[in-house]
């Protein structure tokens, strides 16, 4: 990025135009009356997800039945199929990928998997910034274990109430735990955490390892075989634009592959056998074995359209323009509104900061209230936060410069002063 001079909403359409990635905007669904800054909460739907889906539908309309085996994506197979196309931006072996269940479901499969608490070692080691849904999952596991909830699960504290030091979460690796379960990404201030480094601590010390990469998938590259992680799973909604409540994905390292799932079901059979109604699980010697039920097929058939594009534009240039963006948005924030309350709690490092900035503010509810009035979507994170998120697929340094300058906007003009400063029911 030209670093020269002041920026400007010239400056932005210059870097648009140099943009190689540009052309993948048109790939989606944009509203251009307003900018999308929340797609690391809930992606655009791009056309090729749209078509994706209509195919399922067309599937399911000509062949009935016979689409389980059946027409251009045999539903039978598509969870494997696309945990395969999947692989590549998690750095994993193709039969290391499954797309199947959500985030709080495959959380609970992995830790009813690899959770074995004995007598010295009977603790969860995770973090105080964990998003919740991980919290309750793991105090559950630790309840149905026969632990203590609340005394086996050690959180490592936050040193500032943002960010995490590796250093803090390794002197936490002690003997008496027995898995360790942390975010990719931070879901406030977007740190990235150095898995790799966790990971080699973790097994030095013999303690199994896995990560929560809901805010890293699609936005940032990983390299998980390669590190030796244990296990990790992650949603598609966000960065991979899988769509509202679509299917989420796990993978769990090949040396595991033979392991009989925490969680069996229907699915975690091995293909070929699963329709000879036995009574005894030959489970899949691979990821496929920590499925459970029937998949949600038209929740997943969004993938295959989406999924396309990521193959095309490459996870490492998604990488490259996403860390662009939040660098030119970190920028224009000092340069325009140095002095009005904001207070960045992303890293400013790039090696630590994911896909999207965090703003605190004393008055952030009714902030995201007026950009959202004034047609810039943010995404509020009680009690006083702004997440914006310009995602590299379809949000331009122009959407970026605007935003800011609209933010400009409401703070000098107090238009904010029309909202109540709490959160809606869905912030």
């Amino acid at each position: 990025m030209n670093n020269n001079g002041p920026l400007s909403l010239e400056k932005a359409v210059q870097l648009d135009k140099k943009d190689e990635l540009a052309k993948y905007r048109n790939e989606f669904y944009i509203n251009e009356e307003k900018i999308y800054l929340d797609g690391n909460s809930l992606g655009l739907l791009s056309k090729r997800a749209e078509g994706s889906l209509l195919d399922i539908l067309e599937s399911w309309k000509t062949l009935g039945i016979d689409g389980w085996t059946g027409g251009d994506n045999p539903w039978f197979y598509l969870a494997e199929s696309l945990g395969e196309k999947m692989a590549p931006l998690v750095g994993a072996e193709k039969d290391e990928v499954i797309v199947t269940g959500s985030t709080t479901i495959n959380l609970h499969q992995l830790a009813a998997t690899f959770f074995k608490p004995e007598k010295n070692r009977r603790k969860i080691l995770t973090d105080s910034l964990a998003f919740p849904t991980d919290i309750y999952a793991l105090k559950s596991q630790l309840q149905l274990q026969g632990c203590d909830p609340e005394g086996d699960l050690i959180k490592v504290e936050s040193r500032d109430g943002h960010t995490l030091e590796e250093e803090d979460i390794i002197n936490a690796m002690t003997e008496d735990v027995a898995l360790i379960i942390l975010p990719g990404v931070l879901y406030r201030s977007g740190q990235v955490l150095d898995m790799e480094r966790l990971t080699k601590e973790a097994h030095k010390r013999g303690i199994l390892i896995g990560f929560d990469l809901c805010h890293s998938a699609g936005s940032v590259p990983h390299d998980l075989s390669r590190w030796g992680t244990d296990f990790a799973f992650w949603c598609t909604y966000k960065h991979l634009n899988g769509g509202p409540g679509a299917t989420g994905a796990l993978y769990v390292n090949k040396r595991h592959f033979g392991k009989a799932p925490g969680l069996a079901g229907w699915f975690s059979s091995k293909k070929d056998k699963q329709f000879d109604m036995e009574h005894d699980l030959e489970h899949e010697e691979s990821a496929g074995a920590f499925q459970t039920g029937t998949p949600n097929i038209l929740s997943t058939a969004p993938l295959i359209g989406s999924l396309e594009i990521f193959k095309e534009a490459g996870i490492e240039n998604v990488r490259n323009k996403s860390l662009k963006l939040t660098e030119f948005m970190l920028k224009a924030l000092d340069q325009e509104l140095d002095g009005y309350g904001f207070k960045v709690r992303s890293p400013q490092d790039e090696k630590r900061r994911g896909g999207h900035i965090f703003l605190e503010h004393k008055e952030a509810a009714r902030i995201c209230k007026a950009l959202k009035a004034e047609g810039v979507i943010p995404d509020f994170r009680a009690p006083d936060g702004i997440r914006l998120a310009p995602v590299a697929l379809y949000n331009s340094y122009g959407d970026v410069w605007t935003a800011v300058t609209v933010l400009k906007r409401i703070m000098d003009k107090r238009l904010y002063e029309k909202y109540e400063n709490q959160r809606g029911v869905i912030a």
